[in-house]
C-alpha cells in the first residue's frame, strides 16, 4: 500500500507537467485545426531559459529563493512566449489557407530547426543544476518503506492547479476567451462579427508557450538535468495526452496528462521501466479503438 501511494504521488506530479504541455497542443488544434509539432521544442526552450536564469541568480539563496523562483518563472514565460509568437508568425500564419499537410511539414521543420538551434547555442551535453527546492514530508512509514511528498512535488501540483484555475477563468469569463471560443466554432463568421482572428490565434500560441515554459521550469527543478532533445519525447507524450483526453478539450488535456503520468509511474514501479512508453502508447491505441474522439472529446460536426 505504501509503495502504491508513493507511485500515485509521483504519477500525479508527472501528469501535471504533461498536462500543461498538452494544453498548448489542444488549444492550437481547437482554434486552427492543426497540430503544432514544434510545441515540444517550445517546452525545451522554456526549460533552457529557466536553467540559464537559475545560473545567473545562483548567488541568491536563503530567504530570497522564493523571489528568485518568481523572477525565473516570469522571465521564462515571457521569453518563451516570444518564441511561441514568432513560431505562429513564421510557420503557421503564411500557410493558414494552405492544405493542412503544408502546415504540418512546416511545424516539423521548425521542430528540427529549434532542436539544432539550441544544440548549437547551448551545446549537445546534458545540462544540470544543483537542487533549488529540497526537503519534504514523510507522510507515513510501513513495512520498511516511507511515503514521502517533497516540497518540489507540492510546488508543481499547486502551480498547476493555480494556473488551471486562472486559465479556466480567462477562457470562460473574458473577452479573449469568448473570441477563442468563437474562432474555434467558425473563424470566418467570427471575423465577420468583428473578432480579430489573427490576434486571437497569436495570443493562443503565446498562452500555450507560456504554459509550456512553466512545465519546462518545473522539469528543470524536478529532475535537475535537461538537454536539447528533451522536448521531443515530452512533446510526443503530451500530444498523446491531448489525444487521449480528447484533442480540442482543455479538461481532456489535463485528464490525459494525468493518465499518462500515472501509467508511466505505475508501470515503472511494478514492471520494467524500459517499456513504460510502450504501455502509455498502448493505452492510447485502445482508447482510440473504442472511443476515437478521446475520453472527453466531442465528435466533429461537419458544417454544410
Amino acid at each position: 500500500m505504501e509503495y502504491f501511494l508513493q507511485q500515485l504521488i509521483n504519477g500525479v506530479t508527472l501528469g501535471a507537467i504533461y498536462g500543461l504541455i498538452a494544453i498548448g497542443y489542444t488549444m492550437v488544434y481547437g482554434i486552427i485545426g492543426m497540430i503544432n509539432f514544434a510545441h515540444g521544442e517550445i517546452f525545451m526552450i522554456g526549460a533552457f531559459i529557466a536553467l540559464v536564469s537559475f545560473l545567473i541568480l545562483a548567488p541568491v539563496g536563503g530567504a530570497m529563493i522564493a523571489l528568485a523562483l518568481i523572477v525565473v518563472l516570469l522571465v521564462s514565460m515571457t521569453l518563451t512566449a516570444v518564441y511561441g509568437w514568432a513560431l505562429e508568425r513564421i510557420a503557421y500564419r503564411p500557410l493558414r489557407a494552405s492544405p493542412r499537410l503544408a502546415a504540418l511539414i512546416s511545424a516539423i521543420g521548425m521542430s528540427i530547426f529549434l532542436q539544432n538551434y539550441v544544440q548549437l547555442s547551448q551545446g549537445a551535453r546534458v545540462k544540470s543544476i544543483q537542487p533549488v527546492i529540497t526537503g519534504g514530508f514523510t507522510l507515513f512509514e510501513g513495512d520498511g518503506f516511507a511515503v514521502t511528498l517533497s516540497y518540489m512535488q507540492i510546488v508543481i501540483i499547486l502551480i498547476t492547479i493555480g494556473l488551471m484555475m486562472v486559465f479556466w477563468g480567462v477562457i470562460a469569463r473574458t473577452a479573449l476567451g469568448r473570441a477563442q471560443r468563437a474562432c474555434e466554432q467558425d473563424r470566418t463568421m467570427a471575423a465577420l462579427l468583428g473578432v480579430d482572428v489573427d490576434r486571437t490565434i497569436s495570443i493562443t500560441f503565446v498562452i500555450g508557450a507560456g504554459l509550456a515554459a512553466v512545465a519546462g521550469m518545473m522539469v528543470t527543478l524536478y529532475y535537475g538535468v535537461i538537454d536539447f532533445y528533451v522536448g521531443f519525447l515530452a512533446g510526443i507524450k503530451a500530444f498523446t495526452a491531448a489525444v487521449l483526453g480528447g484533442i480540442g478539450s482543455i479538461p481532456g488535456a489535463m485528464l490525459g496528462g494525468l493518465l499518462i503520468g500515472l501509467i508511466e509511474a505505475f508501470w515503472s514501479g511494478y514492471f520494467t521501466i524500459e517499456y513504460k512508453d510502450v504501455a502509455a502508447f498502448s493505452i492510447l491505441v485502445l482508447v482510440l479503438i473504442f472511443r476515437p474522439t478521446g475520453l472527453l472529446g466531442r465528435p466533429e460536426v461537419e458544417k454544410v
